[in-house]
């Protein structure tokens, strides 16, 4: 048998063959992120993630460690176990100038929280979680001198639901886990005492 010759020029030039061998690699990459990407998310499944306000310790981080501007945490209010007061350590600081709603009577750095007379001798306080950066300074006070009825939560409207998130590797009190979608905390649900 005689050997099969081979010919100078097969129709494909070495400039082809390295671009097609680059385009191969490419749709396999690209192949392989579209994957991971999937396998990142099967992981996860229908899961959110979670702060759980009975371990946060009002540290702040989740007001300059969030990837969202302003934060994804805001501040939420149980108005069944508000006390409605007229002095609202949540609303003012400790030792306010006056009983007014100058800004430096106020907690809030942004005014997020919005006071409306209701009766004397009470008022009752709404939070603006367009204004809202999640700080904890109200958190902080109403949780010091009040009844605890101001807590953060993630706003799931607003959160990018990362695969990491850059809060909970912040979180010194790792208060962020992921649960399941259908068992996350919905806004202004009221939390009992002891949870």
């Amino acid at each position: 048998m005689e050997p099969m010759a081979v010919s100078e020029n097969d129709g494909t030039s070495r400039r082809d063959f390295i671009g097609l061998t680059v385009r191969g690699l490419g749709v396999v990459a690209f192949g392989g992120a579209i994957g991971k990407l999937l396998a990142s998310q099967a992981a996860h499944g229908d899961t959110v993630w979670q702060l759980d306000p009975a371990k946060c310790t009002q540290c702040g981080k989740c007001a300059t460690n969030c990837v969202m501007n302003p934060s994804a945490v805001k501040c939420f209010h149980a108005f069944d176990i508000c006390g409605y007061c007229d002095l609202c350590t949540g609303y003012f600081e400790a030792a306010p100038n006056a009983l007014t709603t100058a800004a430096e009577n106020q907690q809030c750095p942004t005014a997020a929280i919005v006071r409306s007379f209701v009766e004397d001798p009470y008022f009752e306080f709404r939070i603006d979680r367009n204004l809202c950066i999640g700080c904890a300074k109200c958190v902080k006070g109403c949780g010091a001198y009040g009844n605890g009825s101001l807590y953060l939560q993630i706003d799931h409207k607003v959160c990018k639901n990362c695969n990491w998130c850059s809060i909970a590797a912040a979180c010194p009190a790792e208060a962020l886990r992921r649960v399941p979608a259908a068992e996350a905390y919905i806004a202004n649900k009221i939390r009992t005492a002891g949870t």
